[in-house]
């Protein structure tokens, strides 16, 4: 036996493989630092590069980020259809042809014409049905023999170990590389005397197939991405137009201060967006609306008393001019400016307290509601002791503001001692009250009642706003706001308030707090 193709020399003169251990070409690592080092350096670089990864994605406007989500998820999805495909192709083309090669050697290989090495030298490929492919026969000491018209095929361990083998035994097949860059799918079959028919066919085609499929999936792939990319550009501009025009519509309150509402058409998240911001607006303008009848009206309030006050002080001035006033009149005027200084110190705390215009209680306190009722019949009743006071009260514990529920409660009783007592009446000769007022507190229900003349139909409904002051009430002093806290401490406190006439009795004034257990801190 004799090699017959330099391309393909004998096993023993093959140089060492470099792909196994002691041969020329394998190198040991270089000395350098320990792997441990080196893991650390690429996460490190690892954790650097997503970082930065993360702060380019946070720069870019929404629309481009539903732009690249789009044209990554597609481009995924077809990256991972077309790995598939390939894949399948691949394995499949592989199978069919390593079916056929074990199936044609094994064909030759029981033939009665591979008996010596000589005939096989002398033999053409095709008349073993062989006309494709390389043939030749390895022996176990490594020597070779191959038909004139073709080449020998690749010869590495695995062939040799078949020629030392057994007949019977199982045959061989892998891939294997030439000097020329060509590849083959080479089988080798036991002969028997220590020898081993080998084939080799050219994966050539096989390669140029797969080739060919992988620049269609690949250009299949940009094609796809591109489309997704054009289609995601076109769902963020129509998904995210309402959005810009809210975001337009912000700018413009925020530059001009106009809270009118923008447009909403449709029911989708933008236009519940919209909504919501339309509810915003108009909580605002509510707000502001609120601010500007206080301010309005605190300052025709305020004026009454600091007009009399001055007109006081100007006739004092000028009394004290022309000697002075008699001690009787001089202290009926002190006591006139003293009586207008704690009307206007009354009504600047009202306002203070309705300006907050807080939504809730912020810092609140279990209190035991029975107590505050308690304290504030004891303040009102010194001011008002010509009065019979009818209490009744049960525990009933809540969370809120002591000294805004305190300020409520004393609203309502100064506004029942107020009524209960006839216009011009004040307190009887011979001990007898002059009126009545009755409070309950059950179940966190707290009622007052008044014996007065009750209160209109026409200003029932506008009891508790702020400034409002019936026909009856312009006569008596007030500033009108003391009702208005009472409700705003009824709402901050989760509570309501509601007045009604009671046959036979004046007006009555029901206030409702929920029991602490029912409400969250």
């Amino acid at each position: 036996m004799s090699p017959s193709n330099p391309d393909f020399p004998s096993y023993a003169e093959r140089p060492n493989d470099p792909q196994h251990p002691g041969a020329p070409g394998r190198h040991p690592a270089p000395a350098g630092e320990p792997p441990v080092a080196h893991g650390n350096r690429v996460a490190a670089t690892a954790a650097r590069t997503q970082s930065w990864a993360q702060q380019k994605l946070h720069q870019l406007s929404l629309h481009a980020r539903v732009t690249l989500l789009a044209a990554v998820a597609v481009g995924l999805a077809v990256a991972f259809v077309s790995a598939a495909a390939y894949l399948t192709v691949r394995q499949q083309m592989y199978r069919n042809l390593d079916d056929s090669l074990i199936q044609r050697t094994e064909l030759a290989a029981q033939g009665p014409v591979l008996t010596s090495p000589q005939l096989v030298q002398g033999l053409p490929p095709e008349a073993l049905g062989l006309a494709d492919i390389r043939m030749g026969l390895l022996a176990a000491d490594g020597r070779t023999a191959v038909s004139p018209k073709s080449y020998l095929p690749p010869i590495g361990p695995e062939e040799l170990a078949v020629a030392q083998a057994d007949p019977g035994s199982e045959a061989s097949i892998r891939t294997a590389g030439s000097p020329n860059n060509h590849h083959y799918r080479v089988v080798a079959v036991p002969l028997g005397d220590d020898t081993a028919l080998v084939v080799a066919q050219s994966l050539g085609p096989i390669d140029h197939t797969l080739h060919n499929l992988g620049i269609v999936l690949w250009a299949v792939g940009l094609l796809g991405v591109i489309g997704a990319a054009i289609a995601g550009n076109a769902v963020a501009a129509s998904g995210l137009r309402p959005l810009a025009r809210l975001t337009g519509a912000a700018e413009h309150v925020a530059r001009t201060e106009d809270l009118q509402p923008i447009p909403v058409s449709g029911s989708d998240e933008i236009s519940r967006l919209a909504q919501a911001f339309n509810a915003m607006l108009a909580a605002l303008a509510r707000s502001q609306d609120r601010q500007r009848r206080l301010v309005g009206d605190a300052g025709h309030e305020l004026r009454t008393p600091l007009t009399s006050i001055r007109t006081n002080l100007d006739l004092l001035a000028q009394a004290d001019k022309r000697g002075g006033l008699r001690p009787e009149d001089r202290q009926q005027l002190l006591d006139d400016v003293r009586a207008q200084m704690d009307e206007l110190t009354t009504l600047i705390g009202d306002l203070t307290e309705l300006a907050r215009d807080t939504p809730q209680v912020r810092n609140a306190e279990l209190i035991e509601l029975a107590n505050v009722v308690e304290d504030a019949v004891i303040k009102v009743r010194r001011r008002a002791p010509g009065l019979e006071w009818d209490v009744q009260l049960a525990p009933f514990p809540v969370w809120g503001d002591e000294r805004l529920l305190g300020r409520a409660v004393t609203n309502l009783l100064d506004n029942a001692a107020k009524y209960s007592v006839p216009e011009g009446a004040g307190t009887r000769a011979d001990g007898e009250p002059v009126g009545r007022v009755t409070v309950r507190l059950l179940d966190g229900v707290l009622t007052v009642t008044d014996s007065g003349p009750g209160i209109a139909e026409s200003d029932l409904p506008h009891v508790f706003e702020r400034f409002y002051r019936s026909s009856e009430a312009r006569s008596r002093p007030g500033s009108g706001l003391g009702l208005a806290i009472v409700k705003h401490a009824a709402e901050q406190h989760g509570g309501v308030i509601y007045a009604r006439n009671t046959p036979g009795a004046g007006a009555q004034f029901t206030l409702w707090l929920p029991h602490a257990a029912t409400q969250t801190r």
